[in-house]
């Protein structure tokens, strides 16, 4: 019997478990998770439910950083812990319990209070892809967002309250390559063809085809042939207006071929041209947001300290002035078509050169950039390039602000707060909510209805410490209290189900911070447990 082969990369046991997420942010992504370090602040329900959906994945390591024992609170809404664990470090406990999940993954813990830790060890965050803060306090949550902008390191501060989830992502700035759309258009070029498209058009002879030959000319050559007959009837215009696109789309019809009664013959290629015309048949042009990114100063201006993605950007931005001709570099994809294989195989090779040689010039601009600003000529590889001119017509940046400018009454803030909390469904009340629990945390060194026989008193207390956050905002009273008792009802209280949707969130939110794919949120989240809605809006 002959001996087995080995393993291909694809059967890998590797490539086996992360199977799924590798479908969605494939292996470069994967590389980054797997390099990257997560800092978590208090293992609590959340805490732990977050670390749990980044450490499955194959985050490459964490810290917990935690202060505190295991209370008996903590069993009821924290699946990590047990009776037993009460009384031992938080932070230690969890760390085992996570590690056990995924032998792949690296991770340690704290034994003491962030406080601390900032006064012992002011660099420690320094080395973090990404900081995570759970159930922080006001003063706490300042301290921690003033050092991590200053280290331009991405913080989420989220918290699990009764009913409530929150997240708040505190980003200088994000760039993102792979955004993914959900509707990307093709990237045909019928407008603005390129030579060796042309030639291969030219090449091909329709009329001198037999019924099989024609019923499989792959869709994209019958809408090249069809719209250079209809730019000659019309000064060079492609169809516009919805008239136009239908007397396009007849033309197209009238090109297939006819059995022996003058019948037209269904051939599935010319239907699938007509069905293409509404999106394939359009002027090539560059996305508002590529513009907006093209013409930054932090793409014009370069410096020895700017990000490899704005170096790229500039080679850009040189190329769609000079050989682009006011076009970005092709994207190199095909759509499927009803086409012979041979056919579709030549028009996709034609495609992925001419996107390669697109990709080679934006290259050689990019290690001139390189040597103009004394940078070595790996920091940016040619695959990094090809990566970029391929997701060029869908990069997006994202600038965010500080959480600590958030609380400084004297930002805008307050106008955004008073256009949404005049409806009592708004996710703004809740926001509202959260602060007025910090305010309240601050004033009490408690939460408000914690302690049984304190709950009326405490919505007393919690109602002036509302009626002051909304008076320092300029904002008119809540229209009604229902939320007001609804907090104290918590009585500071975490629940399980709450948390673990919530660290699902901040989980999804935080791979896209690590892999630089994907949109992130800008920048507060709200969840209702009561009614499943969440809510989304920038502060």
């Amino acid at each position: 019997m002959a001996s087995p082969s080995p393993k291909s990369p694809e059967q890998s046991e590797k490539t086996r478990k992360y199977d799924r997420q590798l479908r969605l942010w494939g292996d470069h992504g994967q590389a980054e998770l797997e390099a990257a370090q997560v800092c978590l602040i208090n293992a609590t329900g959340l805490g732990t439910e977050i670390l749990k959906s980044l450490v499955l994945p194959g985050v490459g390591g964490f810290t917990i950083v935690d202060g505190k024992v295991v209370m008996p609170e903590d069993i009821g809404c924290n699946f990590f812990l047990d009776l037993e664990c009460v009384g031992k470090p938080r932070a230690q406990i969890a760390t085992q319990l996570l590690l056990e999940l995924n032998p792949d993954v690296r991770g340690s813990y704290v034994d003491e209070t962030v406080e601390q830790l900032l006064e012992n060890s002011p660099d420690y965050f320094n080395n973090f892809s990404v900081v995570i803060g759970t159930s922080l306090t006001e003063k706490t949550l300042l301290l921690l967002s003033r050092k991590l902008w200053e280290l331009d390191i991405p913080f989420i501060a989220c918290r699990s309250y009764g009913f409530i989830g929150y997240a708040r992502l505190q980003i200088s700035e994000h760039t993102i390559v792979e955004t993914h759309p959900d509707n990307q258009m093709s990237d045909l070029r019928l407008d603005k063809p390129f030579s060796s498209i042309k030639e291969h058009v030219e090449s091909i002879d329709l009329d001198k085809m037999d019924l099989k030959e024609h019923a499989h000319v792959p869709y994209l050559v019958i809408l090249f042939k069809v719209l250079d007959a209809w730019k000659e009837a019309h000064d060079g215009r492609l169809p516009k207006t919805y008239a136009e696109k239908t007397d396009f789309q007849e033309m197209i019809r009238s090109r297939m071929l006819r059995d022996e009664q003058g019948n037209l013959e269904v051939e599935e290629n010319f239907e699938e041209a007509v069905r293409a015309v509404n999106s394939a048949v359009v002027p090539t042009g560059i996305p508002p947001q590529v513009k907006e990114i093209l013409e930054d100063d932090a793409c014009i201006n370069l410096t020895s300290q700017s990000k490899p993605f704005w170096i790229m950007a500039n080679a850009l931005r040189d190329f769609v002035k000079n050989e682009g001709d006011g076009c970005l570099p092709l994207r190199g994809s095909l759509p499927d078509m009803t086409a012979e294989t041979s056919s579709y195989i030549a028009l996709q090779q034609i495609y992925l050169n001419q996107a390669a040689k697109d990709a080679e010039v934006v290259f050689r601009r990019v290690q001139q950039l390189l040597r103009q600003l004394n940078l070595s000529s790996d920091t940016i590889s040619e695959k990094d390039v090809k990566q970029f001119c391929k997701h060029s017509s869908s990069l997006f940046v994202l600038r965010g602000t500080s959480i600590a400018d958030e609380y400084d009454p004297k930002t805008d803030i307050a106008e955004k707060i008073a256009m949404n909390v005049e409806y009592p469904e708004s996710g703004m009340v809740h926001y509202v909510m959260l602060r007025g629990v910090d305010r309240f945390q601050a004033e009490y060194n408690t939460y408000p209805g914690v302690f049984d026989d304190q709950v009326e008193p405490d919505i007393v207390k919690f109602k002036a410490c509302i009626a002051k956050l909304l008076s320092e905002w300029g904002c008119g009273p809540l229209s009604k209290d229902d939320y007001v008792h609804e907090i104290c009802r918590y009585g500071g209280a975490e629940l399980h189900s709450v948390s673990a949707f919530m660290g699902g969130c901040v989980a999804q939110e935080t791979i896209k911070l690590i892999t630089r794919q994907y949109k992130p949120l800008n920048n507060t989240f709200i969840y209702d447990g009561i009614t499943s809605n969440t809510t989304t809006f920038t502060l």
